[in-house]
């Protein structure tokens, strides 16, 4: 903003200066914010805390539940069965997957009704892209039980692979702009950083999935990569 100042004065001193005596144009820079004017905390902390919370309480408990099966030696017992891999993966995670789009509606519902958080776009789409949030997190919780033997190990790595860069690689807390270009090329592997940006579209800029088709693309690759890498950890590890 000092920059633009700077240069909005330079062009009225240099440009638009009077003749002696005469007055002359005044040019003034104001600054004017669209989709926050009042400056309001929760525009910012309600989007992230949604999008911190779903991937938490969704990756980490599946991923907690499915490796305490393969710990106690069920896991096993069922993927040896003639049930296929798809029924039992899909019946451990409905329950965390309708948990999770309870709390989503609950944060929804807070935020609007009590810290005061727009909704200018489409209600049916917000719903449906927090669907397709919930769906990756729950892929990325069943990719981490995969990887992990044992509970200790599964909410060790949720932890460390979860939290920390959802917190700060996503845009929650400092601009992605701002971040040097490594770091910026790591958070577009990080789910919450679209899901974010797909919450503030629709909440507070009333955009629509012509805006926003890009992110919901990215996530559902993101969704699809994670089964596969899943499914075929799963089968690795019973050969």
């Amino acid at each position: 903003m000092t920059y633009a100042t700077s240069i909005v004065r330079d062009y009225a001193r240099q440009e638009l200066a009077p003749a002696p005596g005469a007055a002359g144009p005044q040019v003034e820079a104001v600054t004017r914010l669209y989709f926050n004017p009042s400056l309001e905390a929760s525009f910012t902390f309600v989007p992230g805390t949604m999008a911190l919370i779903l991937l938490l309480v969704s990756a980490m408990l599946t991923s907690i539940t499915i490796a305490r099966e393969k710990e106690t030696g069920t896991m096993e017992v069922l993927l040896v069965s003639p049930m296929r891999q798809g029924p039992v993966i899909l019946g451990k995670i409905v329950p965390y997957f309708l948990l999770s789009f309870v709390n989503a509606l609950v944060i929804l519902g807070l935020g609007v009704w009590v810290l005061g958080m727009p909704l200018r776009g489409s209600l049916a789409l917000l719903l449906l892209e927090t669907l397709l949030y919930i769906f990756v997190a729950l892929a990325l919780g069943v990719f981490i039980s995969t990887r992990s033997s044992t509970q200790q190990g599964a909410m060790l790595f949720s932890i460390l692979s979860l939290l920390l860069p959802t917190v700060m690689l996503s845009g929650f807390l400092f601009p992605l702009e701002s971040m040097p270009a490594p770091l910026r090329a790591v958070s577009h592997l990080i789910p919450a950083r679209y899901y974010i940006s797909i919450l503030k579209g629709i909440m507070i800029k009333g955009q629509g999935l012509r805006d926003l088709w890009r992110e919901t693309a990215t996530l559902m690759a993101l969704a699809a990569g994670l089964l596969l890498l899943a499914f075929g950890s799963l089968k690795n590890r019973l050969e």
